[in-house]
């Protein structure tokens, strides 16, 4: 299916040209895991000394891959490392049949790059409840560890797409202590889109120098206001991965460092907003913005609960600005409100307030401003200083056409 649908609409104009990260190199290749003349699989290796943080689905389903990422995750960074992904097949609810694909491939990049078997991490997705064909990845990892080059991310962003219309990257600099800091990153993702941790998969690198476990702690905080505050369809996926590589070699030292700590969060909120403005059938990119909570996770849970709802999304797509939709969506969430209080906005056009429609409501304005391709939705439920931000996309037929026959 990847490479067969047409761009999104909210897609960026091409790839940007991604910095150079010292220490890290790519590679792939085309196995034919289950997609013909395209490729299928990337491998990227990292030079002794780069610390690896990540973060990983909370699924109760997820695949052998994940749960061998999560096993070597915070080990010794003395030895060179190597990540390897593929397409087409998430090796997911395979069993036994999982695990022996995951040490197949894992010895294979060990032996062939030369890395010890507990700094190969390895990530699949596609298809649940197939077994991984991982000869036809293991007979192919000479050849990709012959084509190693510094500047293949861009390949290696197209070589991990399933369904995603275009490849998502996203990169920046900046200097610290007299040295520039190199940060680059890919993503794939475009449905099965609710994170409850990272989202789909993501891989950054950086040439800085820092602790693994400051490393981790950044991660994880900017993943939640990033990729675990984006949806597309409220559903987690079983192989969910993100991974942040950092191999020191620009020499500079950012532990501590607010600028560095900036400069990634740029990075991850980029990828994770290239998702929802691929997320399967999407014609609006929408911001959601909740405030006056009784705290951060009633907000977060009221912007999830409109985020996610099939009515509001749909009313989305056919540029509708329903306000009652969000009323009801903000109901359900569970959280604290009261229907008195609430006041609700599309962009800057008061909608509701005090419970009621807005006696300055201007029917036209609204709907002017849900014609646009990028949406802003405001609510404030009037009983404390709690705020989130989400963002999704609208629901249109697109996502039934494209999932009614994924495995086809």
């Amino acid at each position: 299916m990847a490479g067969s649908l047409p761009v999104s609409p909210l897609a960026p104009s091409g790839f940007p040209e991604l910095p150079i990260v010292d220490g890290v190199r790519f590679a792939t290749v085309a196995a034919g895991v289950r997609y013909t003349g395209r490729t299928d699989v990337m491998l990227a290796t990292l030079d002794a000394g780069t610390v690896i943080a990540g973060v990983f689905t909370r699924s109760a389903t997820r695949s052998a891959p994940v749960l061998d990422c999560q096993a070597k995750l915070g080990g010794s960074s003395d030895k060179p490392a190597a990540i390897l992904v593929n397409s087409g097949n998430s090796n997911a609810f395979t069993g036994r049949n999982g695990t022996e694909s995951v040490r197949a491939i894992t010895e294979t990049t060990a032996h062939v790059c030369g890395v010890p078997e507990e700094r190969v991490f390895t990530a699949s997705t596609g298809v649940i409840g197939e077994p991984l064909p991982h000869d036809r990845i293991t007979s192919k990892i000479e050849e990709l560890a012959g084509a190693l080059a510094p500047d293949g991310i861009d390949a290696a962003a197209r070589a991990i797409m399933t369904t995603d219309t275009f490849p998502k990257g996203a990169g920046t600099t900046v200097r610290i202590d007299g040295k520039m800091v190199r940060i680059a990153g890919i993503a794939k993702g475009s449905g099965m889109i609710a994170p409850d941790m990272a989202t789909m998969l993501v891989y950054i690198f950086t040439d800085a120098r820092i602790p693994q476990d400051e490393l981790q702690a950044l991660v994880s905080a900017h993943n939640e206001v990033t990729f675990n505050s984006i949806t597309v369809d409220s559903d987690t996926s079983t192989s969910d991965t993100l991974l942040v590589a950092a191999t020191g070699q620009s020499g500079a030292d950012v532990s501590g460092n607010d600028a560095f700590s900036t400069a990634l969060h740029g990075v991850m909120r980029d990828l994770a907003h290239q998702v929802v403005r691929d997320g399967e059938g999407a014609s609006k990119f929408v911001e959601i913005t909740v405030s006056g909570a009784l705290n951060d996770r009633d907000a977060r849970i009221h912007a999830l609960s409109i985020a996610n709802s099939p009515l509001v999304k749909t009313a989305i797509a056919g540029e509708d600005p329903n306000w009652g939709r969000v009323v009801m969506a903000v109901g359900k969430s569970g959280a604290a409100a009261d229907r008195d209080r609430l006041a609700i906005r599309f962009g800057n056009v008061i909608v509701a307030e005090n419970g009621w429609v807005s006696p300055d409501y201007n029917e036209a304005e609204a709907a002017a401003h849900m014609k646009k391709q990028d949406l802003l939705i405001s609510v404030d439920i009037g009983l404390g200083d709690g705020s989130a931000t989400v963002w999704t996309c609208d629901l249109t037929h697109g996502y039934i056409e494209i999932n009614a026959d994924y495995r086809s």
